[in-house]
């Protein structure tokens, strides 16, 4: 049993911050510094949501092994895991019925894919869709990415189980783990819009998109009408 550590104020911290920049007034460096406890808080409560999450007791068994279609055919939901005892489903907005992949989801999946090369390491990710495999290859082609592998849930069964009971076109993230041979349920995004606070779209804590995360710590934040698109017209 680990011994809980005591913490030493933020405001402590703070004040051994020697951080000083060209120019700078005595009004930024106190707001700056006010900052920085936040910063600190903000960590913390991160860290005190993750051992949280961590802790939460055994998830439901997945009694039924679901089978989707990869590039090579048929296969199983316990079969993703490879070697881990881990595996990570993002279930993006694809369905057969879009014109298009969703260009959020895209976002993700784009940040996501240079995060793969080094998480497969410790626990197995894949992106499942709706629409056929072939549509979903052909997309994995055109966005370079590699170390993502994509299923398609043909029959929607997973869909309705761990995204959406009427097999809405919504996205969905789910983690399972492998016990002694048996997989469960570990955790599963729940944040809806319902839970939205004012003036926000609907988001999960922390945030899985780098690209908002980094927007945050801009002076203009992230915008009230500004969304990635699949496509900017750059040369």
């Amino acid at each position: 049993m680990s011994v809980p550590q005591t913490l030493s104020p933020a405001t402590e911290l703070v004040a051994t911050n020697t951080a000083h920049f060209p120019n700078e007034s005595a009004e930024y460096r106190t707001a700056r510094n006010a900052l920085l406890v936040e910063e600190i808080e903000l960590r913390r409560h991160v860290e005190r949501v993750a051992a949280q999450r961590r802790a939460l007791p055994q998830g439901g068994e997945v009694s039924h092994d679901f089978e989707f279609v990869s590039e090579a055919g048929p296969v199983r939901l316990s079969s993703l895991f490879g070697d881990k005892d881990t595996l990570m489903v993002y279930s993006m907005m694809f369905g057969p019925e879009r014109k298009g992949p969703c260009p959020s989801c895209t976002s993700f999946l784009s940040s996501w894919n240079g995060t793969a090369a080094n998480l497969r390491e410790r626990a197995a990710i894949v992106v499942t869709a709706r629409s056929p495999i072939e549509r979903l290859a052909e997309y994995k082609k055109q966005r370079g990415f590699a170390y993502l592998p994509f299923v398609s849930d043909a029959s929607a069964d997973y869909t309705r189980t761990y995204v959406n009971p009427e097999d809405a076109d919504v996205p969905g993230f789910s983690v399972f783990t492998r016990r002694d041979g048996t997989v469960y349920h570990f955790y599963s995004g729940e944040l809806s819009g319902a839970m939205a606070d004012p003036g926000q779209d609907p988001r999960g804590a922390p945030d899985l998109d780098p690209l908002w995360l980094m927007l945050d710590v801009t002076p203009e934040g992230r915008g009230t009408d500004w969304y990635p698109k699949l496509d900017y017209g750059h040369k």
